[in-house]
């Protein structure tokens, strides 16, 4: 089966470029320009995998990522942080507040790619 990945990101250009990239990986893709058509998304489209931008408006990644770990529906879903907030205080937040993984912009592709296929891998929890 297909694996799903929610892309969520303010900046059209990373949505199509990440949504391209995933696609071509063979991955089935939405995509959300907030945070509040994030959760929509999520519900809708019910994700293995979200790509969450951390700055973005009306809901920021940090609080998606808490609002989605507080619903056990979505506890399977993998999240990772997509952010240009590189400091270690910025990845321990994105990490409490339940995020999976955490790449700082820039990333290279390969780089992208290589989480996305270790957290969707069988067996990882």
């Amino acid at each position: 089966m297909t694996k799903k990945i929610l892309v969520v990101d303010d900046e059209e250009n990373i949505l199509i470029s990440l949504e391209f990239l995933l696609q071509r990986a063979g991955y089935d893709v939405a995509v959300a320009h907030d945070g509040d058509e994030a959760l929509a998304q999520a519900e809708r489209f019910a994700p293995d995998l979200i790509l969450l931008d951390v700055m973005m408006p009306k809901k920021d990644g940090y609080e998606v990522c808490r609002l989605l770990r507080q619903d056990p529906r979505h506890e399977a879903c993998k999240i990772v942080l997509l952010t240009a907030k590189g400091r270690d205080i910025d990845r321990a937040k994105g990490l409490a507040q339940g995020a999976d993984d955490y790449l700082t912009k820039p990333f290279s592709t390969k780089e992208l790619l290589e989480h996305v296929e270790r957290l969707l891998a069988p067996g990882t929890v």
